[in-house]
């Protein structure tokens, strides 16, 4: 999986970071956690602690999208066979499938593709009635793969929004308030486009605490967030939207547009929801192999947000405890964590979140014995090509310059250059940041 993993295996610990993170990424494939949720027996379909009825339907559809929509689509396809009737999907990692169409977008910018493919989508929806079963496929990426922007609101200005969102340091669920309210299918508008049907959602979810109304803006889910909501997080980032975004978010508050269908609504009425794997699949799975390994594990946390390179800092610390008072455990040790750090960029240089929060954990610690790793599950940190990266102190031959390369967020060529950047290429799944510090007992190789 880890295409450059000779390279990076420099010692035992290394080693070990790098299985973690191997069987972190591969305990949340979706074609695994599919096949464990989903099984056909005569004409009843069990989808994760839910048994239907095919009989009861005139129509079985499939529609979603995200990162991992396609390999979703790949199993239910095998699992219902002949029952199933028709089916689209958008993702940016397109696979062969037989009766499900699969539409190749973009992420995590949206592009026309995966507009055409979102109207595709909502359309299949559109027609269903109270006797067809909708699966809907749902994982981390939907809400850039789904964009379907309301009228009025360009896709161009779309993009350009949504590129100001991600470079601003704002919180997933921040940006997604601003989605939800620029688009016709987000924040719920999917299951009330295909209401009265029955619809069942399986989701990998790529958001801390598994909240569904955020894993791809949650299009079957009720919404919670306002137009207030929306224009407010434009307001808290000094970001200037077009003015016909505007002018669209402005009339939601003062009520001339509807609102995204909240908690109550009828056309949640016949809505079930299946959370196939989250970021913890991937930390029990690395657990798992650190314990295997000879080290005690510690999972930190599942939730960890905020500014990557801070974060870095505090885990950095961990390890140092660890090793100077033996707590909260005597290495060997291995800290595990995931959800989704953030990088505010003052710079206009490459990296992301993992890369950065790998070099400012490296500048940390100041044992020879602390080797930091950490990737984006789905094999893309940021706008670079590569998952993450690993380090130790040894990898920062030239501190100063590790130093600026942060400051001007331009950490992937210096990373580059030391050979310490983790290549998967894309992995098919994505269940947010994977982080491991691997502790050893002694500073030696």
């Amino acid at each position: 999986m880890i295409r450059n993993r000779e390279g990076l295996a420099k010692t035992g610990a290394h080693e070990t970071a790098l299985d973690c993170i191997e069987a972190g990424i591969e305990a949340a494939q979706p074609t695994r956690v599919m096949n464990e949720a989903l099984e056909l027996d005569g004409r009843e379909l069990t989808v994760g602690d839910a048994t239907v009825d095919l009989d009861g339907y005139d129509e079985v559809v499939v529609v979603g999208g995200g990162k991992a929509a396609a390999q979703m689509a790949t199993v239910i396809e095998d699992v219902l066979g002949e029952w199933l009737t028709d089916g689209v999907v958008v993702t940016n990692d397109p696979q062969e499938t037989s009766r499900i169409r699969v539409v190749e977008g973009s992420h995590p910018t949206p592009n026309e593709a995966g507009e055409e493919g979102a109207r595709r989508v909502l359309s299949l929806a559109d027609g269903a009635t109270g006797e067809t079963l909708v699966l809907c496929l749902i994982s981390g990426g939907g809400s850039a793969l789904l964009p379907a922007p309301v009228d009025g609101v360009s896709l161009a200005e779309l993009q350009s929004l949504t590129d100001d969102l991600l470079s601003s340091g704002a919180t997933i669920h921040e940006i997604n308030a601003v989605r939800k309210h620029l688009s016709a299918i987000k924040g719920g508008q999917l299951a009330a486009a295909a209401a009265p049907a029955t619809v069942h959602s399986l989701l990998v979810s790529d958001v801390v605490g598994d909240d569904p109304s955020v894993i791809a803006s949650g299009p079957t889910v009720p919404d919670e967030s306002t137009y207030a909501d929306a224009l407010a997080v434009l307001e808290r980032y000094d970001i200037q939207p077009s003015t016909a975004v505007e002018a669209h978010l402005e009339e939601g508050v003062a009520g001339e547009r509807p609102e995204t269908p909240a908690a109550g609504d009828s056309v949640f009425e016949q809505a079930r929801l299946h959370v196939l794997a989250n970021g913890f699949t991937a930390l029990a799975a690395a657990r798992t192999v650190a314990e295997e390994r000879g080290y005690t594990p510690v999972i930190l946390s599942s939730r960890i947000e905020g500014e990557a390179r801070e974060a870095a800092k505090t885990h950095a610390a961990i390890a140092e405890e660890a090793r100077a008072s033996a707590n909260p455990v005597s290495p060997p040790a291995v800290f595990l964590s995931g959800g989704e750090t953030t990088v505010t960029l003052r710079g206009d240089g490459t990296g992301g979140p993992n890369q950065e929060f790998v070099l400012s954990g490296a500048l940390t610690v100041e044992s020879a014995g602390v080797v930091v790793a950490s990737v984006d599950t789905d094999g893309k940190d940021g706008a670079s090509d590569v998952a993450g990266a690993l380090a130790d102190r040894e990898t920062l031959d030239n501190r100063r310059q590790a130093r600026t390369a942060l400051a001007t967020n331009d950490v992937s060529p210096y990373l580059v250059e030391r050979n310490a950047v983790i290549e998967t290429g894309k992995t098919g799944t994505n269940v947010n940041d994977l982080r491991v510090l691997v502790v050893d007992d002694t500073d030696s190789p």
